[in-house]
């Protein structure tokens, strides 16, 4: 899933200066799963938000809504009859969700209320860790299922390095060496031989180099 949790309250603030009638949109996809924008979060963000100009004495508005996803057509398009309405909207979806929303909707102010931070997993409640980062180019099959291109801190596809000690990083030692992990699982497996292969140079033309990246199923396409 998309991870991400939202941004510095007074940050959001600012971005509503001026600003008196207010769509606080939630996200029903991985914002909720992560707990950074589901209906739980809208209502608590709307609440400050609301403290805060009553405080300053201004006026202001708030109209809470979550949707299933904010990165399909079909739940945007339940917005079409009532986004005019609002002077902005504030999305508590990841950085997809703020771009479909100003793609379809030119005319709106969109304002982002969440840092997109990665694409993760839930370790535990309340915890969420980094598993990859759509380089476009997968090489789990060589890597024992194991992302060397997200999980290490170097992206070294022919690791380890030579500072990593015990099987912790070099770099933060809070974290597992992902070679090491790579290691172990592959011995684990019996497939040591894979390490054997060296790596050529990535290319990462199909990673952010090239621009927006795009995928077209034909045989889904209508």
């Amino acid at each position: 899933m998309i991870v991400g949790q939202r941004k510095p309250i007074q940050e959001i603030i600012g971005m509503l200066k001026g600003i008196k009638n207010i769509l606080i949109l939630g996200c029903g996809g991985c914002a909720t799963v992560c707990s950074a924008g589901g209906e739980k979060e809208v209502e608590i963000l709307a609440s400050i938000i609301r403290i805060d100009r009553k405080k300053k004495g201004g006026p202001v508005e708030t109209k809470e809504k979550t949707l299933a996803r904010q990165c399909d057509t079909e739940y945007l398009e339940e917005l079409k009859d009532e986004v005019d309405k609002y002077d902005a909207v504030l999305s508590m979806a990841c950085g997809v969700g703020v771009n479909f929303l100003a793609d379809m909707y030119p005319k709106t102010i969109i304002l982002p209320a969440l840092n997109t931070s990665f694409m993760g997993v839930s370790e535990e409640q309340g915890v969420w860790s980094e598993r990859c980062a759509g380089c476009g180019n997968c090489v789990l099959d060589k890597t024992g299922g194991l992302c060397p291109v997200a999980r290490c801190s170097k992206h070294l596809l022919n690791g380890p390095c030579g500072g990593s000690q015990n099987g912790r990083c070099e770099i933060n030692p809070d974290i597992a060496c992902v070679w090491q992990l790579i290691y172990d699982r592959l011995k684990g497996l019996n497939q040591l031989e894979k390490l054997q292969e060296i790596f050529p140079m990535k290319d990462w033309s199909s990673s952010l180099h090239g621009g927006p990246r795009k995928i077209v199923r034909e045989d889904l396409t209508l």
